[in-house]
C-alpha cells in the first residue's frame, strides 16, 4: 500500500491483503470465534478501522459489525465482530482455521 490511503473505490485485492495480513489463532481467539462471533487478524501498522472493514468486504465479502484494534509485541491486531451470527465460524472454516 502506498503512502496515499486508498479510498473505497481504489481498494484492490492487493491493497486489502496488505491491510489484513493473516488470521491470528490461539486457544483464546478460538473461544472468541465460538462465544463472541469475533475473528482476530494481524493487520498492517497503518491500517485504520475503515480500511479493515473495506478489506474484509473485498477479500471475504463479510459484513462487519464492529472492529477493535490493539498494538502488541506481535504487531497490530484487529478483533472483527460479524453481523451474521455465524460469520466468524463460517469464515474460520473457509480459511481452514477450524
Amino acid at each position: 500500500m502506498s503512502d496515499n490511503v486508498p479510498t473505497k473505490d481504489q481498494l484492490t485485492i492487493e491493497d486489502a491483503r496488505s491491510v489484513l495480513i493473516q488470521p491470528y489463532i490461539t486457544e483464546k481467539t478460538f473461544n472468541m470465534i465460538e462465544k463472541e462471533n469475533k475473528l482476530i487478524f494481524i493487520v498492517g501498522e497503518r491500517s485504520t478501522k475503515q480500511l479493515i472493514r473495506e478489506a474484509m468486504s473485498v477479500l471475504y465479502d463479510a459484513d462487519v459489525m464492529d472492529i477493535n484494534t490493539s498494538r502488541t509485541v506481535r504487531g497490530k491486531k484487529a478483533a472483527v465482530k460479524f453481523k451474521d451470527p455465524n460469520g466468524a465460524r463460517d469464515l474460520a472454516t473457509t480459511l481452514g482455521l477450524v
